[in-house]
This record gives C-alpha cells, structure tokens and sequence, in this order.
C-alpha cells in the first residue's frame, strides 16, 4: 500500500520454483496399480502445513440469523496470485497445529469476517459481531483430487445477530491480509455470485455449488 492509496493486486512475474525453497507446497512423484494390474505414475501437489490431524484446512458457511431480516451468510473477496484475479469465497483459513476444525473455524470467521468472538489477546468485542455457534462440520472432503491431496472441512456456523444492529463488524485481517466481506441473502445467492462473474471476478467452485443447491433446492420442491 502507498501514500496514494490501495494498489490492484496483480501478478509481476512467473518463473519455474525450486521446490527446496517453497514454505506451503510440495511436489511428489506417485507410483500406483490400476484396477487392470498395470504400473503407472502421477504427480501431485501436497501442503507442506498439514498436522497430525491429517486436515489442511476450514472452509466456513455462515448462517447469519437476524431479528428481522432474511437468512443471510457473508462471503469474501480475496486476491489469489495463481489465477491473477480476486476470487469470491467463503471465510476459509489453515488449521494450526494446536487447534481443531472447530476452533480454527470460529477464528478465522472472526478474522476474515468480524463475526463471532476474537480470540486475539485484549480484544474488544463488537456488539454487532453476534454470538458463533458451530452447527456442523462435515467430514473430510477434498477440491482438486487430480493435482493435489489437499483436503478440508466445511463448517457450517449459526452467527445470531442483535436487533437492529445492520452492518457488518470489523473485520480483524492479520498483517498482509487483503480481504472484503460482503453480507448476502441466501435466497439471491446464486444471483449474486453469477453478477460477480460477469463483472470479471472469479467464483469458487465451492461457493457456487452451494449457492446453485439453494436454488435446485427451491425449483425442485426437495
């Protein structure tokens, strides 16, 4: 960031890595048996954070529950150097190795978000930061299963919101972090994210899913 404001975040240069030198990811050679008893090889793409967990990482839906407004959920917009463009997402973050999926999740929803309590020393909570509750965490899924054994949880939280208080808390980003959250209905989701599509943003697959599975839920009367 400069005297004259925020730049736009874009890619300067791509060069070949040394994986010695890389801090989150590493490339391993996979040799394996098909189902037809021939030999075959694959590369993949591994976390080098994983814990003895055995899962990389959080993704969180928020259920936002106000007084008098529709059901609701916060969705974020976060630059991702590998495609060069800002992608919209849920509140996501890496477990630490001292955490489980559920604390990790209510941390980094407060991060990312504002929501939910802080669990940074001596911080003060906001009125409109509402009260976290997780509801589910579901079991080990993965994205990418072609390139990469990343794997994550999604949890899903209950944020239940005071009467009256309308916009969104502060959120507590770490240094370096460049992140907006925006408050969406449920019901206009789908809507939403095709109308960030079109100006240019890219769409997690994940996120898309679950706006898409609202509407198939409502047209297809399950």
């Amino acid at each position: 960031m400069s005297s004259t404001g925020p730049q736009k975040a874009h890619v300067t240069k791509t060069s070949p890595a040394n994986l010695e030198d890389t801090k989150f990811i590493k490339l391993e050679h996979i040799e394996y048996t098909d189902q037809d008893g021939n030999n075959r090889k694959w590369e993949m793409a591994c976390r080098k954070t994983r814990n003895e967990s055995g899962v990389d990482s959080v993704a969180m839906l928020a259920i936002l529950h106000h007084p008098s407004r529709p059901l609701s959920t916060v969705i974020i917009e976060q630059y991702r150097p590998p495609i060069d463009k800002i992608v919209i997402e849920l509140p996501a973050g890496l477990i630490d190795p001292n955490e489980d999926s559920s604390m990790t999740a209510l941390r980094e929803l407060n991060e990312e978000t504002g929501y939910g309590k802080s669990f940074k020393k001596d911080a003060k909570p906001e009125e409109n930061a509402g009260e976290a509750k997780v509801r589910t965490i579901s079991p080990v899924i993965v994205s990418d299963p072609g390139m990469t054994n990343a794997n994550m949880h999604l949890v899903t939280i209950d944020v239940f919101l005071p009467e009256g208080k309308i916009e969104p808390p502060k959120a507590n980003l770490e240094p370096g972090e460049h992140i907006v959250q925006r408050v969406v209905e449920l019901s206009k989701l789908y809507d939403v994210l095709l109308d960030y599509d079109k100006k240019g943003f890219a769409v997690d697959a994940r996120l898309l899913n679950i706006a898409y599975g609202i509407v198939l839920t409502k047209d297809l009367g399950l």
